[in-house]
């Protein structure tokens, strides 16, 4: 991989939170970033606030759910830098409600979105890696590529899905001898970003993040870091490396723990009436990094902290419980 400053990326669900924040971050550096998505708006808000971190961005209005859409992403990055080195999966939406309220439409928009948006960026930018001599694919999964909450069944399905995208086309380069492509796949926890505000929600209940609460800086460091030294996976936030931890020692204990957990902490107070948020507008998205909901963070890391303690307590009486028996 060539130094960042030299380097050429493409980020999609570039228009705000952690697409917005990873192009800051990579202007900073002074990589060229081509940012993808829908909101001609936004893009050009991101993109001149990329110039003015002293980067070169180019924004290229882009619906990841059209593959000939994302195949000209591609070629319209090579055509203005000359090649692509890196290539991050981001574009995301989320609809809430149980999956027996949700129209079908809006559940296939959600997969259409993050996994196959996400396997047309795989198709679409290896060719130019291989012609750039090598580079980096990032996907952008969630920690709930590895555990689940409820009232998100397409989200959840979605990011599982990313995460077996991204194993599988790491074992067809290694098959096919190219050691010259790294997959990366990131997990970040609960970010503050307009995420929340953009989803469909069909639960009658206003939507808030799970605590605790990570700045979308945490997620953007974590995808540049996994650019310029690649690695399989990396976690943005302790909480998701510590959630699949327990899920891994026990799964339906932590199963049913964060069912009960989301189901008290990923609403509001207030109703809310039925919206199809962003999943099929185009100018939703406002540049925004983060969704403004610092002033949770202490009692969401005080709430989370309990969470991991019962479910760390738990484990640790199954386990114990499991050798008694051994012996």
């Amino acid at each position: 991989m060539r130094s960042l400053d030299e380097s050429v990326v493409v980020v999609t669900g570039a228009s705000s939170g952690i697409g917005a924040a990873t192009a800051h971050e990579l202007a900073r550096r002074g990589a060229a970033v081509v940012l993808a998505a829908r909101s001609v708006d936004a893009l050009e808000t991101v993109a001149d606030e990329c110039h003015s971190l002293g980067g070169r961005a180019v924004p290229v209005p882009t619906d990841v759910t059209d593959l000939a859409a994302v195949e000209r992403l591609a070629t319209r990055a090579a055509a203005v830098f000359g090649r692509v080195d890196a290539w991050v999966n981001n574009a995301a939406v989320s609809v809430y409600g149980r999956i027996d309220e949700v129209p079908v439409d809006q559940w296939r928009r959600v997969i259409d979105v993050i996994l196959m948006g996400s396997a047309y960026g795989v198709r679409a930018a290896l060719p130019y890696l291989r012609a750039a001599g090598g580079g980096v694919l990032v996907n952008n999964a969630s920690v709930l590529a590895g555990v689940t909450m409820p009232y998100i069944t397409a989200y959840d399905t979605a990011k599982h899905g990313v995460r077996g995208l991204s194993n599988t086309v790491r074992q067809e380069l290694r098959a096919a001898g190219d050691h010259t492509i790294s997959v990366c796949t990131v997990l970040p926890a609960s970010i503050d970003t307009p995420f929340f505000r953009h989803a469909a929600n069909h639960t009658g209940r206003e939507l808030r993040p799970p605590p605790p609460v990570y700045p979308p800086e945490v997620a953007a460091r974590t995808i540049v870091r996994a650019i310029q030294r690649p690695t399989r996976e990396a976690y943005a936030g302790a909480a998701a490396r510590a959630l699949e931890f327990q899920w891994r020692m026990a799964p339906a204990l932590t199963e049913r723990l964060l069912g009960m957990y989301a189901a008290r902490f990923q609403f509001g107070p207030s109703p809310a009436a039925p919206t199809t948020g962003a999943l099929f507008a185009e100018g939703v998205a406002d540049a925004r990094q983060d969704g403004g909901w610092h002033g949770r963070r202490r009692r969401a890391v005080r709430a989370t902290a309990a969470l991991g303690l019962a479910a760390g307590t738990a484990a640790g009486t199954v386990a114990a419980v499991a050798r008694r028996v051994r012996r």
